[in-house]
């Protein structure tokens, strides 16, 4: 069995005039990647590998999830082809995943996630959003051969924010 974790990178600035792959972290990224991975722990495998495109908002979102979980940021490995919006190239990523691996973590970009997850998952999603956890199982032994799989766990930011109902002014979770 093989087991795929897919987030989306947090909020991304567009304050300083950088190009795409270098724009940072917005403080409104910084912290739902730090409630996001606080909360995840717990639909997490023992133990896994943990992969992150090399644009600096998904390293920032790596490298914050890294230090939650207790995950030494060495052992994150960066890879160039992840920094995409196109599901057949993520595709093509995660399929390339050695067999001694059963469990991935992958921090991507938006179009190219919640393309994936809508073709290989079993629950319609409409947009993955900054920061959304997206746990994806397939009955297979091989990276390669996954194909339809099962979505275990969808978990947004919005999941876990308390906001005053309008209706009430009471806070909801």
């Amino acid at each position: 069995m093989k087991n795929l974790i897919l987030i989306r990178h947090a909020k991304s600035s567009w304050d300083a005039p950088l190009t795409d792959k270098d724009r940072p972290l917005s403080k409104r990224g910084i912290s739902d990647a730090h409630l996001m991975a606080g909360n995840i722990d717990g639909y997490l495998p023992k133990s896994f590998v943990m992969w992150s495109s090399t644009a600096q908002r998904a390293k920032n979102t790596a490298h914050i999830f890294a230090e939650s979980l207790s995950v030494p940021e060495e052992t994150i490995i960066f890879k160039d082809d992840l920094y995409t919006f196109e599901e057949k190239k993520l595709e093509n990523v995660i399929k390339s995943c050695d067999n001694q691996f059963d469990n991935l973590i992958l921090f991507g970009h938006n179009s190219a996630i919640t393309n994936f997850v809508n073709i290989f998952g079993n629950l319609p999603i409409d947009n993955v959003p900054t920061a959304g956890f997206v746990s994806l199982s397939f009955d297979n032994d091989s990276w390669e051969d996954i194909s339809r799989g099962t979505t275990e766990k969808v978990l947004f930011p919005s999941d876990l924010k308390k906001y005053d109902s309008p209706y009430t002014g009471k806070q909801v979770y």
